[in-house]
């Protein structure tokens, strides 16, 4: 349960950083001209990148300088049966970063391969014409994105902003493994309805769990975990990013609070890092160790949800009830190394207390 926002989900390549205007449309003469094309609909103009998808990729760069627009091309086409990616989904992909510095030459810049771990994206927080490109894929394709050198403007904003202006195009291979979105829930059997003295949640497909109070029953003092279905993906540990549905009810009256299960209303899961106190302390103890794949009901006492103040800052009061879908766990990035700060140079001149 979020503390009162969502964590926001940070663009993590550099591409975007460059996009192609800052009103985020495509000019009409950039569009790709047909005869620009190859048999398959890839650019010729792009680098050719092979490879499988889940390897850090081979490129090789065109005998020709960075293109004054942008391309899109999809490098290799996944198989996958499942969904398809939709416009407002998240999903899991690994990026591969280039700097195209002139003709037949670039280089690696940054690889999510190389950091050993992927990212999330968030379509609905990208420009279409990024997100369009991955819209109707399926898992497992290949997306290669070509940036034209940064213009006067952007060259500008980056100054202002302390970033350094960097030579020639970009180059982002973004490989498509997972994808979530509305609606989703953990596919396994559910188990257990809970009950006794504590809630029961009956399992309810697609629609909101209803999750309902035993009478004439004090709350625990304690938080409750019970397990509803019992996931067979990796356990999930502290600052992974985690990917969930749930619904939330007060013990006090049963009544939803707050909910991402209902696709007809809104239905996206909630991301957030999980043991870093960006959500109550409820979620934070009662996620860490489950399986991806679970379903659980967390009943959460009010020192671990919003504490006594809670309906002054405008939260739900008391015992909380969840029930919660772990759609999936990734890894936190890396953070960059911080470079060592430089010695002071020793001083020619003497000291005051030389002789």
């Amino acid at each position: 349960m979020r503390r009162r926002a969502a964590a926001a989900l940070a663009v993590p390549f550099s591409a975007l950083l460059l996009a192609v205007s800052s009103c985020g449309y495509v000019p009409d003469d950039w569009k790709t001209p047909v005869f620009m094309r190859s048999d398959d609909g890839y650019d010729s103009r792009l680098p050719t990148v092979t490879g499988n998808v889940g390897e850090e990729p081979e490129i090789a760069f065109p005998d020709s300088a960075p293109p004054e627009e942008q391309l899109t091309g999809v490098a290799r086409k996944g198989k996958s049966e499942g969904a398809l990616v939709r416009a407002d989904d998240l999903v899991l992909v690994h990026i591969t970063d280039y700097q195209w510095t002139g003709p037949g030459e670039g280089e690696l810049t940054q690889s999510s391969y190389e950091a050993g771990a992927p990212m999330l994206l968030n379509l609905t927080e990208m420009t279409p014409e990024l997100a369009n490109a991955m819209v109707d894929q399926p898992m497992d394709t290949r997306v290669v994105f070509a940036f034209p050198p940064v213009d006067e403007a952007q060259a500008e904003q980056a100054a202002a902003a302390g970033q350094e202006v960097p030579e020639g195009g970009a180059v982002a291979v973004v490989d498509i493994t997972a994808r979530y979105g509305k609606g989703d829930v953990v596919p396994g059997e559910q188990t257990t309805d809970g009950g006794g003295d504590l809630p029961t949640a009956p399992d309810p497909g697609r629609a909101i769990p209803e999750i309902t109070i035993p009478e004439d029953t004090d709350p625990p003092g304690d938080l409750e975990i019970v397990p509803l279905i019992e996931g067979d993906g990796p356990e999930v540990t502290a600052e992974q990013q985690v990917v969930t549905q749930y619904t939330g009810v007060r013990w006090d009256d049963g009544a939803v609070f707050d909910s991402t299960w209902n696709p007809g209303k809104d239905g996206t899961p909630f991301t957030f890092q999980v043991g870093t106190g960006g959500v109550i302390k409820g979620w934070d103890e009662g996620l860490v160790g489950q399986k991806v794949g679970s379903r659980l009901m967390l009943v959460i006492p009010e020192d671990l949800a919003y504490g006594e103040d809670a309906e002054a800052s405008g939260a739900p009061a008391g015992t909380l009830v969840f029930v919660i879908d772990i759609l999936g766990a990734v890894d936190p990035q890396p953070q960059p190394e911080a470079e060592p700060e430089a010695s002071p140079e020793p001083s020619a001149e003497p000291s005051a207390d030389a002789e």
